[in-house]
């Protein structure tokens, strides 16, 4: 089924809680009805939306907002290990990984508690707690906006880094993904050296899928903001990527930096620390600010329209950089 809406208001559709209008916007709820709408000779400007999660509106937008309404979970096959799960791309993300918890089967425990829906998973590469999509995501089915043809890519195909897909890249606005298929393990191999979540799970009682899962979800209450109560996108900006000699210097300079190596030899740093480090948690805002337990995080403390988050936003870049020597880039995809 597709339904079709004029001069639809985008508010309910992100998390900044900014006002927007969409020229035009389109819900499918199968891939035959969004091939058949495409078929007919779309053409035109075009965005595809899960739940609004990563979203920054800086105007209304002139062209067509494609939102999937593609449901259903099933297993496409169990050999040894391993099962391979198949989620629609309209599937609540939370929710998704709340089921292969109950099913018993491991991978994705570590990303509970994400916004979002399944198909903006494998656009953004969601990550969390040392795990993200792309460790997971064996194939993502899409439909190539420009000629209505159905397209298959392999997790190599996607193309996935941090918080980067070819789909968030060159393939930008090119493709609908429609369903999104992940390996899972059904024995334990729990990843908890991230922050302080082991901790939080020994005091749940130990390693299991939901108790990683609850510890998860305590974690993140406890840092980032209910967007129904205060706008914000989560983390506004990515984890800084830097060589090792830069590190070693900066951590020479600031002894309680954390940093994080990485396999390639270079060094995540924490954006919210330096963030933090440059007072931005006490300055008074009156629309924008960051979130009081997370510096990571840019809300809308009422009415901010897009352009006061990205002015805040740059204020915020420039003071990292003046201190640290540190360039900061937006996770948040701004629009418009």
């Amino acid at each position: 089924m597709i339904k079709v809406y004029n001069k639809y208001p985008l508010l309910q559709h992100n998390t900044f809680g900014i006002e927007a209008v969409a020229e035009r916007f389109v819900e499918f709820s199968s891939t035959e009805a969004l091939v058949g709408f495409l078929k007919e000779g779309f053409t035109g400007n075009s965005l595809v939306i899960g739940g609004g999660s990563n979203l920054l509106f800086a105007g209304d937008f002139a062209g067509t907002v494609f939102h999937s309404r593609i449901m259903g979970i099933e297993v496409l096959d169990e050999s040894g290990n391993d099962v391979l799960v198949r989620a629609g791309s309209g599937v609540n993300w939370d929710e998704f990984v709340g089921y292969c918890v109950e099913q018993g089967w491991h991978g994705l425990e570590n990303l509970s508690l994400i916004p979002g829906e399944v198909g903006a998973s494998a656009v953004q590469n969601v990550g969390a707690y040392g795990v993200e999509a792309g460790d997971l995501i064996v194939k993502v089915d899409a439909i190539k906006i420009d000629g209505a043809s159905p397209c298959a890519f392999t997790n190599a195909d996607c193309g996935f880094a941090y918080r980067h897909s070819i789909f968030k890249g060159a393939e930008k606005d090119k493709y609908i993904i429609t369903h999104v298929t992940f390996r899972l393990k059904k024995d334990a191999a729990f990843k908890l050296s991230y922050g302080n979540l082991k901790e939080k799970v020994e005091e749940l009682g130990g390693a299991t899928l939901a108790n990683v899962r609850a510890a998860v979800c305590e974690i993140r209450r406890a840092k980032l903001p209910d967007p129904a109560e205060i706008g914000s996108a989560g983390s506004f900006f990515m984890n800084p990527v830097v060589p090792a000699v830069v590190a070693a210097k900066l951590k020479e300079e600031y002894p309680t930096m954390p940093q994080y190596p990485l396999p390639d030899g270079n060094v995540k740093l924490s954006a919210g620390w330096m963030i933090e480090q440059c007072g931005w948690k006490e300055r008074p805002a009156e629309h924008v600010g960051v979130y009081k337990h997370q510096a990571l995080v840019v809300i809308n403390r009422g009415g901010a329209t897009g352009a006061d988050v990205i002015a805040f936003a740059k204020d915020v870049v420039a003071s990292v950089k003046e201190r640290f020597g540190v360039g900061l880039n937006m996770e948040v995809n701004v629009i418009g």
